[in-house]
């Protein structure tokens, strides 16, 4: 299967972000990237509820909600309600995952747990047969713009070796200093999805460049 395409609307500008939704909408790529962030788990506060619905209102392809936020579990239902398809949260912030897991489930969304650059994929080991998604951070969460971490690449390779072995079918996705380079390297590593914010936001042409990232 073809890899996807998921563009950050963190990059977005956030004075024209109906024009950036429909950017998206009208380009290759497959999911709506919305991170969630809380000043708490990450050093940086990003959008809440009412921008997720008015995002959801234009979209036309899946939201894929990252929580890097403390106590998710509060907020499930909240985020179903708001439009999200896939709802990713950090194995840091869990601290009873295989449930947090199965009321992400029950509440109707996919279900995704993302590492820290520093959280070894070894620990996903118990419950990689309940995911729809690994989320590999390639950059420490909170800004955008970071360098990318080259020791993801292994990361990615030691999580598809994780769900082969088990079973599992759950996608790899990777957040964090995204572009032609690294994403080419992630993409032979075992990657299936790429989230790129700046390198497709700070573009001359962000639609090309998300054409560029598909093409790969």
């Amino acid at each position: 299967m073809a890899h996807l395409i998921a563009p950050s609307v963190l990059s977005c500008d956030f004075a024209n972000i109906q024009r950036d939704v429909e950017m998206i909408n009208n380009s290759e790529a497959d999911w709506f990237h919305v991170d969630i962030m809380d000043g708490v788990f990450v050093p940086n506060i990003s959008f809440g509820f009412p921008v997720i619905k008015a995002i959801n209102k234009h979209a036309n392809k899946p939201l894929d909600v990252h929580l890097m936020i403390v106590e998710p579990d509060k907020y499930i239902e909240e985020f179903a309600k708001a439009g999200a398809d896939v709802l990713t949260v950090h194995y840091e912030a869990c601290p009873h995952l295989h449930r947090t897991i199965q009321a992400i489930k029950a509440a109707g969304m996919k279900a995704g747990v993302a590492l820290n650059p520093h959280t070894p994929v070894s620990l996903l080991e118990d419950v990689i047969e309940e995911l729809d998604l690994v989320l590999i951070m390639s950059v420490n969460p909170g800004f955008g713009g970071q360098s990318f971490i080259q020791n993801a690449c292994k990361k990615v390779a030691q999580t598809r070796l994780l769900i082969e072995k088990s079973g599992s079918q759950a996608k790899i996705e990777v957040d964090g200093g995204v572009n032609l380079q690294t994403g080419k390297l992630l993409l032979d590593a075992g990657a299936d999805v790429l989230v790129a914010g700046s390198f497709v936001f700070n573009s001359d042409d962000p639609s090309s460049t998300v054409s560029a990232l598909k093409s790969m």
